[in-house]
């Protein structure tokens, strides 16, 4: 069973949150979530533990319970959705317009959409 939760301390490892749900079963694995440039915690990771009933049990345990400070969500993780490539959540490249500095300049009549 893979299971999210969010709103982790920053100062949380993996292995203090596997230790965390080693209460309740038996911990697959353990990952906090960090940024790729600072290395730093982004307050959220995932938990795969072996058996779905310990799962729930941590789950119902846990969820609203605050760690360190912080108050934890902890719900069971959706299947992660693949994103078209390229995609990076943002504007679509190909109707942003044109335009520099010398777009005026240019010889060429302009695009038609």
């Amino acid at each position: 069973m893979n299971i999210y939760i969010a709103g982790l301390n920053y100062s949380m490892n993996d292995a203090d949150l596997a230790n965390l749900f080693a209460a309740y079963g038996e911990v697959t694995s353990a990952k906090v979530i960090v940024d790729n440039y600072s290395k730093r915690s982004k307050g959220f990771g995932f938990v795969e533990m072996s058996d779905v009933k310990a799962g729930q049990t941590a789950i119902e345990e846990l969820n609203g319970k605050e760690v360190e400070g912080k108050t934890l969500l902890v719900n069971v993780a959706r299947e992660r959705t693949e994103r078209p490539s390229g995609d990076r959540g943002g504007f679509n490249r190909d109707r942003r317009g044109g335009g520099g500095f010398n777009r005026d300049r240019d010889s060429r009549p302009p695009r038609k959409y």
